[in-house]
């Protein structure tokens, strides 16, 4: 057999140049240059002095993962209030401080004389302070009886005689009355289930006193009103 027919000349040239040589070319030169390119970086990282700054995209690359961070924001309500509302509030207020403050209340010191005078007057011509300190435990109900109407005699002739009297309600006991807005308070006295503002509409209980003139004795200029019935002694 004659092998010198598959014999390689090395110093033959290809005469064509398809696809496929290209192809091998091109990825020869890419895989060189990523080699290079490897081997250069590796070399500036070892060749780097110890605390360089750090460069632009490596500071690019922290702002980055610093804005990716969640940011919080606080979101205000608004809450809208009606008209009606406000122009109730506002009503209010007006009236709270157009309201003038409640005068004060002056006590007025009362004089003992006349309370004095009448318990003497009393006990002068109905023994009452002798009636009502007396220990009527030991007392039979009719003698309490006789004494009492002895005692409401003498009463009544000490009203009658220096006082007089008339009721408030005109009306009789019993009686629908109406009492409207602004009716004096200290005369009438409200009971039961009161409810809102007057007019209020109630039965007459007790048509109430009041006392229209005062009759007292004028007392001589000495007279010590706190002895309401001087001992009594007999010879």
């Amino acid at each position: 057999m004659d092998i010198t027919k598959y014999t390689i000349d090395l110093a033959l040239k290809p005469t064509t140049f398809d696809a496929w040589h290209v192809c091998f070319a091109g990825t020869a030169a890419i895989l060189a240059g990523a080699l290079i390119l490897t081997l250069f970086a590796l070399a500036m990282s070892l060749t780097r002095p110890k605390g360089k700054k750090t460069d632009e995209s490596e500071v690019k690359i922290v702002e980055k993962i610093v804005q990716a961070e969640p940011i919080v924001k606080i979101v205000e309500k608004i809450v809208e209030v009606p008209v009606e509302r406000i122009v109730e509030v506002e009503k209010i207020v007006e009236r709270l401080v157009q309201t003038p403050a409640p005068a004060p209340v002056i006590l007025k010191e009362a004089s003992a004389d006349a309370a004095l005078q009448l318990l003497y007057l009393l006990q002068n011509d109905a023994r009452f302070i002798d009636f009502i300190k007396e220990d009527m435990s030991s007392h039979s109900d009719e003698d309490v009886g006789m004494v009492a109407r002895v005692i409401h005699e003498g009463c009544n002739k000490v009203l009658n005689d220096h006082f007089s009297f008339s009721h408030i309600c005109k009306e009789n006991e019993g009686d629908r009355i109406t009492l409207l807005e602004g009716f004096d308070a200290a005369k009438v006295r409200v009971t039961g289930n009161i409810v809102g503002k007057p007019p209020f509409t109630g039965t007459i209980i007790h048509k109430g006193w009041q006392i229209t003139d005062v009759r007292l004795p004028s007392t001589v200029q000495g007279y010590n009103a706190s002895v309401i019935a001087p001992a009594e002694v007999e010879l």
